[in-house]
C-alpha cells in the first residue's frame, strides 16, 4: 500500500479518537463545567450535527482545490478545533468548538476514500479504503481507551491538548508522503458536482448506508445495559469486551475492503446480509456470558465490513465531478445511521417491546438496506438500458 494512504490513514486515526473519546469523558466534562451528565452527552449529537453539516458545505467550497490542499485545510480546523476544546472556558464554548471540529470530519474521510482510490490500481481501490478506515478502527482500539485514562487522570483538557498534537503530527505526516495530484480537480465547477444527487442510484445508495448502519448503533448504544442487565455481565468487564468489539471493525473493515474489490455489489448485500444474521443471533446469544461475548466481536466485524463496500459503491455510482461530494455526504450519512439507530433503540426502549427486542428490531434494517440496495442497481441498470438479469459485479457502474 503506497506511504500515502498510510498518512491519511493517520489524519482517521485523530478524527476517530476525537469523535468517539467524549464518550469516556462525560463525567468529568459535566463536574468540571456544572452540567448534567445528559447535557454533557449532547456533545456527541453537537458533533454528528456537524459531520452532516460539514461533509456537504466544505466539499463543495473547496470543490475546485486539489486534494491535499483540501487535506491539509481540514487537519489545520481540526488541531485547531481540539485546541479550542481544551482551552475551553464554558460548556457553550466546548459545544461550539466541538462543532467546528466535527466540520473537517466528513470531508476529510470523502476526499480521502477518493484520494485513496487514486493512489491504487484499479483492482485494490476498496482495499485502499479500507486501510484509510483502519485509522478509524484504530482509534477505537487504542485511542479511545487511552484519552479516555489520560482525562481521567490528568483532566479532561488534557486529552484534547493530545489530539490536537496527533493533529499536528497528521498534518505533517499528510504534507509530507500525499501527492499533489492535479488529475483529481474537477473541470466543471461546484454546480456540475452538485448534480450528482440528481443520480437515483446515488441517492439511495446514501440511503442504504444509513439504514444498514443505523442497524449498528441500534444496538451498540445500549450494548452496556443489553450486556449488564440481560447477560450479567459486571461492569468492570465491559471494557475488555469492547476491546474485542474494536479487534472486530479491524477484521471486518480490512476483509469487507479485500471482497469489494472482487465482486462490490455482492459484497455490499453480502455483508448486509451477514450484519442482519449476527444481529438476530445475538438476541439468542445474550443470556450465555459466553456467546454473549463472541456475539460482541461478531458485531464489531459485520458493522465495519460494510463500511469499505458502502463507500466505494457510491462512489462507483458517482463518477465524475461530483464523486468527491457523494463520497463526503455519505460519510454524513453514516452519522445519520448512528443518530438514528440510537434514536430508534431509545424508543424501542422506553416505549417499545424494550431491551430484549433491540437486536431483533436492529437485525430488520440492514434486510431494508438491502432491499434498497437492490432497487438502487435496478434504477442504475435501467437508466443505462442493461438486461436486468446481469447485474453488474465490477466496482464502476
Amino acid at each position: 500500500m503506497p506511504p500515502a494512504v498510510i498518512a491519511l490513514t493517520a489524519g482517521a486515526f485523530g478524527i476517530g479518537v476525537t469523535e468517539f473519546v467524549i464518550m469516556g469523558l462525560l463525567l468529568p466534562v459535566s463536574e468540571s463545567l456544572s452540567v448534567s451528565v445528559s447535557a454533557a452527552g449532547l456533545l456527541v449529537s453537537g458533533y454528528a450535527l456537524g459531520v452532516v453539516v460539514g461533509a456537504p458545505l466544505l466539499t463543495y467550497l473547496m470543490s475546485r482545490w486539489r486534494s491535499k490542499r483540501v487535506l491539509l485545510a481540514l487537519m489545520i480546523i481540526f488541531t485547531l478545533g481540539n485546541a479550542a476544546c481544551a482551552l475551553a472556558p464554558d460548556y457553550v464554548s466546548l459545544m461550539l468548538a466541538r462543532v467546528i471540529t466535527a466540520l473537517a470530519h466528513g470531508t476529510y474521510f470523502g476526499i480521502g476514500s477518493v484520494l485513496a482510490t487514486r493512489l491504487v490500481p484499479l483492482d485494490r481501490r476498496a482495499t485502499a479504503i479500507a486501510v484509510m478506515f483502519t485509522g478509524l478502527t484504530l482509534a477505537n482500539i487504542l485511542g479511545v481507551p487511552f484519552g479516555t485514562w489520560l482525562g481521567h487522570e490528568l483532566g479532561w483538557r488534557a486529552t484534547f491538548v493530545a489530539i490536537a498534537v496527533v493533529g499536528a503530527l497528521a498534518l505533517g505526516v499528510i504534507a509530507a508522503l500525499v501527492p499533489d495530484v492535479t488529475e483529481d480537480v474537477p473541470d466543471a465547477g461546484a454546480a456540475a458536482a452538485a448534480r450528482v444527487f440528481l443520480r437515483p442510484a446515488v441517492v439511495l445508495g446514501m440511503a442504504t448506508t444509513v439504514l444498514g448502519y443505523a442497524g449498528v448503533f441500534t444496538v451498540f448504544t445500549y450494548i452496556a445495559p443489553l450486556l449488564t442487565r440481560l447477560t450479567g455481565v459486571a461492569e468492570a468487564a465491559l471494557s475488555p469486551i469492547l476491546l474485542l468489539f474494536g479487534l472486530g471493525l479491524v477484521a471486518g473493515n480490512l476483509l469487507g475492503g479485500r471482497f469489494a474489490d472482487k465482486r462490490l455489489f455482492e459484497t455490499v448485500t453480502g455483508t448486509l446480509l451477514l450484519l442482519a444474521m449476527v444481529l438476530a443471533v445475538m438476541r439468542l446469544a445474550l443470556p450465555n456470558p459466553g456467546t454473549a461475548v463472541l456475539a460482541v466481536g461478531l458485531l464489531g466485524a459485520a458493522g465495519f465490513a460494510t463500511v469499505p463496500p458502502l463507500q466505494m459503491w457510491v462512489l462507483a455510482k458517482a463518477e465524475g465531478a461530483g464523486q468527491s461530494l457523494a463520497a463526503s455526504v455519505n460519510i454524513a450519512a453514516f452519522n445519520l445511521g448512528n443518530a438514528f439507530g440510537a434514536w430508534l433503540g431509545g424508543v424501542v426502549v422506553d416505549h417499545g417491546p424494550g431491551l430484549r427486542a433491540l437486536p431483533w428490531v436492529a437485525a430488520v434494517l440492514p434486510l431494508l438496506a438491502i432491499a434498497l440496495a437492490f432497487y438502487a442497481e435496478r434504477t442504475a441498470l435501467d437508466r443505462r438500458g442493461l438486461p436486468r438479469t446481469c447485474p453488474p459485479t465490477g466496482p464502476v457502474e
